[in-house]
């Protein structure tokens, strides 16, 4: 008996809850309610084999969003003190342990996540493991624009998407991500595709395009500082990132464009509001 599988089972016998179901060597109860109209001794069925509320196998004729080895978007309908349960489509949710979480989701949020056995041989998801399951051939050009979804935060490399829930992606470590949260559904554009078939992306329009929203959001920093901003563009990236969210060159470039337009001047090393 295939435990997180779809297969082609018998009826062996009929009871008065339900039938029993084989394939051959072992059986399952499939419930009455979930036994198809006019079906009988011998006849076969495809079932979905998991556990019930008591860890006991049981059939259902209803099929998951996600079977064993499977990966996918599903709903959060539930987070308590043990862990987070999905809605994959059965009567019982299927349970995401916090061990198995990459980030605490939250109620309706939509995530993707495996489905595996755990230790006691539970399906169970995770939103571990997906990197590897995602597809290394995209069918996209560097500067199409693809929706993807956030599914790992906090790697040295940067915040890892899957384009269209399906293709290996990733958003450089430089980028600011912190308004986003596990799940969410982004527009990113492509920067580059590597020989082995991972896209590079961003989040950021193109340069001449956001150096006008980088510029803007300079000047309302220069003005929380009083008009004077504590740090010039010979700061360390590091500096630059935290104070800004940008990289030391989108930093410099929007520097560029508001002393082009005469917005800031830079004297003695400082970077100040231009006085009308």
């Amino acid at each position: 008996m295939k435990l997180g599988e779809i297969q082609k089972l018998k009826i062996e016998k009929k009871v008065e809850f339900g039938v029993y179901l084989s394939d051959g060597q072992d059986r399952v109860l499939l419930p009455k309610k979930q036994v198809p109209e006019g079906a009988g001794i011998g006849d076969e069925i495809s079932a979905f084999v998991y556990k019930d509320s008591k860890d006991r196998l049981i059939a259902t004729t209803n099929m998951p969003k996600l079977t064993l080895g499977q990966y996918g978007v599903l709903s959060v309908s539930q987070v308590n003190k043990v862990g987070a349960f999905l809605d994959w489509g059965l009567e019982k949710d299927l349970f995401l342990p916090f061990k198995e979480m990459t980030r605490q989701p939250s109620e309706g949020d939509e995530i993707l996540v495996r489905v595996y056995i755990d230790k006691s041989e539970r399906l169970c998801a995770s939103m571990k493991g997906i990197y590897e399951l995602l597809s290394k051939k995209p069918p996209y050009q560097v500067g199409d624009e693809v929706e993807a979804r956030i599914y790992e935060f906090g790697h040295d490399f940067g915040t890892f998407v899957a384009l269209e829930d399906k293709y290996s992606s990733m958003i450089p470590r430089h980028e600011d991500v912190s308004k986003y949260r596990i799940g969410d559904v982004i527009m990113v554009r492509i920067t580059g595709i590597k020989e082995d078939g991972k896209c590079d992306v961003t989040i950021r329009d193109k340069a001449y395009v956001q150096m006008e929203d980088d510029a803007e959001a300079i000047l309302e920093l220069i003005d929380s500082y009083a008009g004077v901003l504590p740090f010039s563009e010979k700061a360390s990236p590091e500096v630059i990132k935290r104070e800004t969210g940008l990289s030391k060159a989108a930093f410099k470039r929007a520097i560029g464009r508001l002393y082009k337009e005469r917005k800031i001047t830079l004297n003695d090393g400082k970077i100040r509001r231009a006085v009308d």
